[in-house]
């Protein structure tokens, strides 16, 4: 959700800021710009395009515009809409002073209001064109350009991150982060920055994350940086190696596809991770032992895919390690009641590690100074360096935003912690520990076969008939139900249908009045006999009303099939993890039907991957 990328150094510019906004384009955005300093005479170019990087890409192509300090951007629309004028770049009413910008200024109305009073003219509906004004109008008042900075960013309010380039400052780039990512790549007598680091991938591998609520001043050799308060900080420079490899599709139609198809070898490399770390696994998560034995409740949060993998999750923490887990929409966490307990652990499961709401969380929990966890896919996130601990699944760069192997391998991580923490608490043995762990690789090898056993007839047979449909309805019950929300999801996400999820047992409460041959229901099944039973007098009651029914059931479960007017069949495997081996073939279906509707499977519309704003 917006990416920010720069460069000060003794090259050109123009080039790299493109490409590493090519890079991120996989996080959403609906315009884009690019501004940088004349090298003859230091004054302000800039280029910007409403729809596509490709359109910002062939006007610059067109243009003399480049500069050795340059920055660039992608917007993803939150205060105006998606036009030329209200991309990034912004500027002061000189044009002297250029900003790009993440995240949101929570005052910016206020502060619009003061700076129209003292004569400042404004071009765009954004909020980040107040930070250009401010800092102009701070600039004039203050003596020292350090000081009006100090002012500057204590007088914004909100998550934000954001970089500026002046005339006056051609040797300078200025850095801001509160509580939104940003990064600086080292490099030899020049300086890459970025909202994320694959930005300068195989340019450098020396980076320095900006501490929140820090300001950096970077030039190309140097590097000055500062708490809100104008301290020095110390410069801490890490070494971090990215798999550059993800970025190509490996003969896919889709990025989403090849991470459909990378699940199983990202379930095992995670698996492998955790059985590394086995015996730290404590300290790694920054628990002790003791503590881990005494653990009496669990809360996880997390949005969107990241949620429904959390809500999979409580059925592990509850049936396997016996702990009391209650599951959070971070968007809704911190504005209701909270009820602080002793021997609590809090878990953040998020894709990126930047998810805002997630994060915001994760700040909260940690001001009442009681333990997080980040379980996340980025070791370098601001989630992993923020929280107490963390437990990295090991799916790979994800660039479809339509989370695959992400929440397959988040809900193998969770599974596989929920074990361990059984194993702490001596309600299982360490070969139950181990059968756990096969399980696992079981239900991954299930995810893959059943795309191959059933794609041919999904691609030629079934995908163009529903992708005919215009609504659709998933149920399912216990486990299978906030997989079923999952499934909904996905098919909302990549193909625009309109879809509804509902708990089976609810059709009898309001639901059953959308029935009709016109809606196709999804039913996903369960092993438990007892919820089995449940589950076909549900789907019996969609058949009575004429309803169009498509079943995911396991072997054995003939019943619920004979029902269906098309069914999948799946290996029976550990009942926990029916949900995983379902996975692959209802993310495949789903990306035929958006396939066959034209859709842009990899960046559907109005989404972003990494969602940076609350």
């Amino acid at each position: 959700m917006c990416s920010v990328v720069g460069y000060i150094g003794n090259r050109y510019c123009k080039k790299f800021v493109l490409e590493g906004l090519r890079r991120l384009e996989y996080r959403g955005y609906d315009s884009a710009g690019f501004a940088c300093l004349n090298p003859e005479d230091n004054r302000l170019l800039y280029l910007k395009a409403e729809g596509k990087l490709d359109n910002l890409s062939d006007e610059l192509e067109n243009s003399s515009i480049d500069g050795f300090l340059g920055i660039g951007h992608t917007r993803w629309a939150t205060h105006g809409l998606s036009t030329e004028q209200n991309a990034h770049p912004h500027f002061d009413c000189q044009k002297k002073l250029s900003v790009v910008h993440n995240g949101i200024v929570e005052n910016h109305h206020e502060l619009r209001q003061q700076l129209v009073q003292a004569g400042h003219v404004f071009h765009s509906e954004t909020d980040t064109e107040i930070i250009a004004h401010l800092f102009e109008a701070l600039l004039i008042s203050h003596k020292t350009f350090k000081a009006a900075l100090i002012e500057l960013v204590n007088r914004l309010e909100g998550a934000f991150a954001f970089v500026s380039i002046m005339q006056d400052l051609p040797d300078t780039m200025i850095l801001v982060r509160k509580r939104s990512p940003l990064c600086i790549g080292i490099g030899d007598g020049q300086m890459f920055v970025a909202s994320d680091l694959l930005a300068f991938v195989k340019k450098t591998n020396k980076v320095l994350f900006l501490p929140d609520k820090s300001f950096a001043l970077v030039r190309n050799d140097m590097i000055e940086l500062y708490d809100f308060s104008g301290k020095a900080l110390p410069i801490v420079i890490q070494e971090i190696d990215v798999d550059i490899d993800a970025h190509e599709k490996k003969g896919h139609s889709h990025y989403m596809l090849k991470e459909i198809y990378e699940q199983k070898n990202a379930i095992s490399e995670t698996i492998d991770f955790l059985k590394k770390i086995d015996s730290q696994i404590w300290s790694h998560l920054g628990i002790s032992s003791e503590y881990a034995k005494e653990l009496e409740s669990i809360s996880i949060v997390g949005c969107g895919t990241s949620w429904h993998a959390a809500r999979i999750a409580q059925f592990f923490f509850e049936t396997i390690a016996l702990t009391p887990t209650k599951v959070n929409l971070a968007s809704e966490f911190r504005y209701m009641n909270f009820f602080p307990s002793k021997n609590s652990l809090y878990i953040a499961v998020s894709q990126s590690g930047e998810t805002a709401d997630t994060l915001e969380a994760v700040r909260f929990v940690n001001d009442i100074k009681l333990p997080t966890i980040a379980v996340t896919n980025v070791a370098s996130s601001s989630m992993v360096r923020e929280s107490d601990g963390f437990l990295l699944t090991q799916a790979g760069q994800e660039i479809a935003v339509a989370s695959t192997k992400a929440f397959s391998t988040q809900i193998a991580a969770l599974f596989w912690l929920a074990n361990r923490l059984a194993l702490e608490k001596g309600i299982i043995t360490r070969k139950q520990m181990d059968l756990s762990q096969e399980d696992l690789l079981v239900a991954a090898e299930v995810l893959e076969n059943s795309i191959e056993n059933y794609k041919f007839d999904i691609i030629q047979r079934h995908a163009k008939k529903y992708a005919a449909y215009k609504k659709t309805i998933f149920l399912g019950r216990n486990i299978s139900y906030p997989f079923a929300m999952e499934a909904a999801l996905k098919l909302k996400e990549i193909s625009y249908v309109f879809a509804q999820c509902y708990p089976a047992g609810e059709l009898k409460h309001g639901p059953l009045a959308l029935i009709d041959s016109e809606t196709p229901v999804f039913v996903f099944s369960h092993q438990d006999p007892l919820l089995y039973s449940k589950i076909v007098a549900n789907t019996q009651e969609v058949k009575a009303r004429d309803g169009h029914v498509v079943v995911f059931a396991f072997e054995g479960q003939d019943e619920l099939c004979e029902l269906a007017d098309l069914s999948f069949v799946f290996p029976r495997v550990n009942p926990l993890l029916g949900p995983l081996a379902m996975t692959g073939l209802m993310q495949f279906f789903v990306y035929q039907i958006a396939k066959e509707l034209g859709r842009p499977i990899d960046k559907p519309r109005n989404l972003a991957k990494s969602v940076t704003v609350e």
